[in-house]
């Protein structure tokens, strides 16, 4: 420290530089104990200063580094929307991949949602007498067993269903007849059924089946209008939202046999697969 400081008194000044003074004889002994306090209690403040000075400094410099260190890093904008586009979640918070095929994108899974967009219930059907008689909205499992088919080959809904136009996420929506054409004909036309169909879960031969669109269509059979399950690994058939007649509509099948994709149109009481595709912009 090469700050000189003066202290004023009724005595000659005193110097802190160097821890010199110059006291005269005369003084009282009583009259240096307290010079010397004073001396001490300077000096104890310069240092506290001075310590506080460079503590602030280092706290400073600590405080900088480690907001610096804690800023958060912004993600691509690309990784943000590539992870939204792989998942879409129904109102039952079911959780489906998703894949682009051309230029659509489609659900990669059977939709298994029991409540439309909207949060209305639809109703489990379980008895075949109920089932061919409705005409309203209604869903059931393959065979009426849930554990064993649900998860893996989805819902079987009814025309009626389809035909309310609520039954995919927002965003989403059953696809037209065009525009399962649209997937059929990018897909290789008379051989997108191969193209399109899941490898592992079709009976033998399954013909022409490569999964290459990434699609993965499952032979979940079918409910008829008079309530009998159908065709479950054999064939797939999956609803379109094109209306054929005020009690049809027409569909997509997809077989064990065929390399194609077929179609005709089913009675409303029919109970089909749905595959959601995405909304254009």
């Amino acid at each position: 420290m090469n700050n000189v400081i003066l202290i004023q008194s009724c005595i000659n000044p005193v110097s802190l530089k160097g821890a010199t003074f110059d006291l005269k004889q005369s003084e009282t002994n009583k009259m240096k104990k307290s010079l010397i306090a004073i001396l001490f209690m300077s000096v104890s403040i310069l240092s506290i200063a001075q310590d506080l000075t460079n503590s602030l400094n280092l706290y400073a410099a600590t405080e900088t580094s480690t907001v610096e260190l804690k800023q958060p890093k912004e993600l691509p904008k690309d990784n943000l929307f590539s992870e939204k586009a792989t998942r879409v979640i129904d109102k039952d918070r079911n959780s489906y991949s998703v894949i682009k095929i051309g230029t659509q994108t489609w659900m990669a899974e059977n939709l298994k949602t029991t409540r439309f967009n909207d949060g209305t219930i639809i109703p489990v059907i379980y008895d075949y007498k109920l089932w061919s008689g409705l005409s309203s909205p209604g869903y059931c499992w393959y065979n009426n067993d849930a554990v064993k088919y649900r998860s893996k080959y989805g819902v079987l809904y009814n025309g009626y269903a389809i035909s309310t136009g609520k039954l995919c996420p927002v965003g989403w929506h059953v696809p037209s007849i065009d525009e399962w054409l649209t997937l059929t004909n990018y897909s290789g036309d008379k051989m997108a059924g191969g193209n399109l169909k899941e490898i592992d879960s079709w009976m033998s031969p399954n013909a022409g089946a490569t999964n290459s669109t990434g699609f993965k269509a499952l032979p979940g059979g079918s409910r008829g209008n008079r309530g009998s399950f159908l065709d479950i690994g054999i064939r797939g058939h999956w609803w379109s939202s094109t209306e054929y007649a005020s009690s049809d509509i027409m569909n997509r099948t997809m077989s064990y046999s065929d390399s194609d994709v077929t179609g005709t149109s089913d009675n409303k009481k029919s109970g089909l697969s749905v595959r959601c595709l995405k909304d254009n912009k």
